[in-house]
């Protein structure tokens, strides 16, 4: 049977009904409906990654560098549109300072990395038994200047690029950086669709929790939400009871009971941009202790928030949260109980990437930047609370993507 989908994501024409109809429940169930999906705003297009490109080009002729080397990895995807895992086989573009970018990949993978290759390039493919650094080094033949290289590439990519091509090779964080912190348009109005999607089946499994239930089968509750309103679930971390003290959780098993703390931590992404919130909420009747700690970690999300100036070194954010904590008794600095962790950290197409809303970093906020907002409180051998929001700093201020939480009543 024939099956059409509408814009939406239902199905449609007139097999559609008897088509849903006939379907198990459990296909069902994970499909998406009208009331699920939410519009999708468009991707990026290949004038911006041009604009990218030309961009940090001009970077690199300001600076004298002869060329950036960027592999696979989410830098890649956002100058190129190739989206490639890591290997051992090497795919990477090397942008030029002048000129269109050079895409070296093995042969047999060309026609798979073509698929998504969204700028013109000059292709070239290296065999088995050849190497990669070679024809990278062929590359760049001709041009003076070091090379610059992405800032995750690995060791043994930068020392084969210098072996073979006798290359000064030199860091290239501060041109992508340059580049990735400061969003478009474009990418706000997918981050906000992304944070709007995990916001949504958080709320839609808060609903759901049951007595009994495990961290996992609340964090498969919001997996499935993500997927039917058509995003992939990233993560769904969920820490229960004493595990809540723990930021990244424990493998101790536990599961909802009265006066359960549940800290939901979960992310999407949409069209390479993800999404990370988390919620705390009490199953049950919460304790006085529990809302006091509550409302403090509340009010040290808008101790970040106040503190959130153009030009503020980003270091500022967290020393403002952490100020508002002691003096209420917590901390001090990184000690427990309190905050152990940063306040916050950039966003975009990466879950964690620079800036980073803590003390050694001195990044001025500008327009165009996005964070989370992060500052949690945990009390070993009882509980932790988390709120995080995502949000986007703007001419006249920090710009939230999603609704804060209001109160312990109402977390989600």
């Amino acid at each position: 049977m024939t099956m059409s989908w509408s814009r939406r994501g239902v199905l449609a024409g007139a097999g559609g009904a008897a088509a849903l109809a006939a379907m198990p429940a459990s296909l069902r169930a994970a499909m998406p409906t009208s009331s699920d999906m939410i519009d999708a705003p468009a991707p990026i297009t290949r004038a911006e990654r041009l604009a990218r490109i030309a961009k940090v080009q001009g970077l690199m002729q300001e600076q004298g560098v002869a060329a950036l080397l960027v592999e696979s990895g989410s830098s890649l995807t956002y100058f190129t549109g190739i989206r490639w895992s890591r290997s051992e086989r090497i795919t990477a573009a090397v942008i030029p300072a002048q000129g269109q970018p050079i895409v070296v990949t093995p042969f047999f993978e060309a026609p798979s990395v073509s698929e998504t290759l969204a700028v013109p390039a000059d292709l070239r493919t290296w065999h088995e038994d050849a190497s990669p650094f070679a024809l990278i080094a062929d590359a760049l033949k001709g041009r003076s200047g070091p090379v610059a290289v992405e800032q995750t590439t690995r060791v043994f990519v930068t020392e084969g690029l210098a072996r073979e091509g006798r290359f000064a090779v030199v860091s290239g964080a501060a041109l992508v950086n340059a580049c990735r912190q400061i969003k478009s348009p474009a990418e706000l109005a997918l981050m906000e669709r992304a944070n709007t999607i995990t916001l949504t089946a958080m709320r839609q499994a808060r609903g759901s929790v049951r007595k009994g239930m495990t961290a996992r089968d609340i964090g498969s509750l919001v997996e499935r939400a993500t997927r039917r309103m058509g995003a992939t679930s990233d993560f769904a971390l969920v820490l229960l009871n004493e595990a809540s003290a723990f930021p990244h959780g424990s493998r101790e098993p536990q599961a909802v009971r009265e006066g359960s703390v549940v800290l939901m931590d979960c992310g999407c992404i949409v069209e390479d941009y993800q999404s990370d919130i988390s919620r705390t909420f009490v199953f049950g009747e919460p304790t006085a202790r529990q809302r006091k700690v509550w409302d403090t970690v509340r009010r040290g999300q808008d101790m970040v928030f106040g503190a959130a100036k153009l030009g503020v070194p980003v270091s500022a954010l967290d020393a403002a949260v952490r100020r508002f904590y002691e003096s209420e008794g917590w901390g001090p600095g990184f000690t427990l109980p309190g905050l152990p962790h940063r306040a916050g950290h950039g966003i975009g197409m990466d879950g964690h990437e620079s800036p980073y809303l803590v003390g050694n970093d001195q990044t001025p906020l500008a327009p165009g930047m996005c964070f989370s907002n992060e500052p949690g409180l945990y009390i070993p051998g009882e509980f932790g609370i988390r709120l995080e929001d995502c949000w986007v700093m703007t001419e006249t201020g920090p710009k939230s993507f999603t609704p804060l939480a209001r109160s312990l009543d109402d977390a989600i």
